[in-house]
């Protein structure tokens, strides 16, 4: 006997599609990482790494611009703006660090007025970044491409968690 439909069909990706396509890319980047690794282009890999940087950095500051201007949200987005953080250092000079916020008068995008508007933005932009990294891994060598494809799957778990957190 079929048991019946569930009630709700939530939307987006579920828990294990994001941690499977996480693996997979892993696999994906570590199994072809090898073959071109005497190829590599340094050029190219800095390219990519200072792009990765800034998309980090303004992500960061779409960050601190939405907790500047809601700060209610605070509890909810620093761990995932502190992971951010750590994401421009991974790809600026391989620190650690976190930086302090930005307190410029000027934010990168303006900040929607209502909370929940302002958190859908924060996981479009999270969920745009990691999908422009998963394409760009493909073609960036060896370490970086390991790190591309971490930092997106990151990025595509923020989506989810800041998705999810508003319904």
């Amino acid at each position: 006997m079929p048991y019946p439909p569930p009630s709700r069909t939530p939307s987006g990706p579920r828990r294990r599609s994001l941690i499977a396509s996480a693996a997979g890319a892993a696999l994906l980047v570590g199994c072809s990482a090898e073959q071109d690794s005497g190829a590599d282009d340094p050029s190219a890999a800095d390219r990519a790494r200072a792009r990765a940087a800034r998309d980090s950095r303004e992500l960061l500051a779409r960050y601190d611009a939405v907790l500047a201007a809601h700060s209610g949200l605070a509890e909810r987005l620093r761990p995932l703006r502190e992971q951010v953080a750590q994401h421009v250092g991974a790809f600026g000079d391989g620190t650690k660090s976190t930086p302090a916020p930005a307190r410029s008068s000027g934010s990168p995008t303006p900040v929607p007025a209502a909370e929940k508007d302002a958190v859908a933005a924060l996981a479009a932009a999270e969920r745009a970044l990691a999908d422009r990294r998963g394409k760009e891994l493909l073609e960036t060598p060896g370490e970086l491409a390991r790190l591309l494809a971490s930092v997106a799957a990151a990025g595509a778990a923020h989506a989810y968690l800041l998705t999810e957190g508003t319904r």
